[in-house]
């Protein structure tokens, strides 16, 4: 158990870096990054998510199921749906606001315009640490399977890769609503520390009931799929020029399928 929960936390502890290291970019930048490049940025962390959900998710979970005498697609689906169920309350309850937009979504709330901000990235970075989280410890839980810890590396360093625009995303507009350069620094890294929490945080479930870890990793598959559809690719299809969005969804589904062929 000590063992998957310090790969879970090395794991979302480098995703947590990583959006730190985009919201960084507050110190160097005065003016929010441009709408077709927020586009880009939003398709490829669609990309990546969707690629994730497959290879790094999903698959293993049917794998896992059949190496122990089940049938592969029932956890799969199943726990697909509870993850798409799970978010969708999430998206309902939690008050947020996407950049944007004017009107907040969730319960009504007393929040701050930008806190509403943090809480819509916030939401999306939950399923990621819980990728994240449950890939490392299946691999802990298969030591003799080398490949699963390098699935594990991939799917880290391809959540990390788009974490990084993600950072920037939040820390700028949030610079653009008036707060201080070090305050949406702070806010912008504090927006990806749910990884961490949500990482190490299912991990601690899952080792206990390691039978149902398939359920588990396609949980996170679904919660992911969710946040895709409902909110990234939606966004990255805004107003003109919504080609940049489909491109980037292209170029993230790409690159962390190669990630995880490659070193998988």
């Amino acid at each position: 158990m000590n063992q998957a929960v310090r790969w879970a936390a090395m794991g979302t502890g480098f995703t947590f870096f990583m959006t730190a290291l985009g919201a960084s970019v507050v110190f160097m930048f005065k003016k929010n990054m441009g709408k077709s490049i927020q586009r880009a940025f939003l398709g490829f962390a669609a990309g990546v998510m969707i690629a994730a959900s497959v290879w790094s998710l999903l698959i293993p979970a049917i794998e896992e199921t059949e190496k122990a005498g089940g049938i592969g697609w029932i956890p799969a689906s199943g726990g697909f749906v509870l993850g798409g169920i799970f978010l969708y309350l999430l998206d309902f309850l939690m008050p947020h606001l996407h950049l944007g937009e004017k009107s907040p979504e969730g319960m009504k709330s007393s929040f701050h315009r930008t806190t509403l901000l943090v809480l819509a990235v916030t939401l999306h970075n939950i399923p990621e640490g819980m990728a994240v989280g449950l890939a490392f410890a299946m691999a802990a839980q298969h030591p003799q399977e080398q490949t699963l810890y390098a699935v594990a590396f991939a799917l880290a360093l391809g959540i990390g890769i788009q974490n990084f625009p993600e950072g920037a995303a939040i820390s700028l507009p949030l610079r653009q609503e008036g707060m201080s350069r070090l305050k949406a620094f702070i806010f912008g890294s504090l927006s990806g520390i749910v990884e961490l929490i949500f990482g190490i945080g299912i991990t601690l479930i899952a080792v206990q009931i390691s039978p149902y870890m398939p359920w588990f990793l396609a949980f996170a598959a679904g919660a992911m799929i969710y946040v895709v559809v409902e909110e990234l690719i939606p966004e990255a299809n805004q107003g003109d020029h919504s080609n940049l969005g489909t491109i980037g969804v292209m170029a993230g589904f790409l690159i962390m399928m190669i990630l995880d062929v490659a070193l998988g």
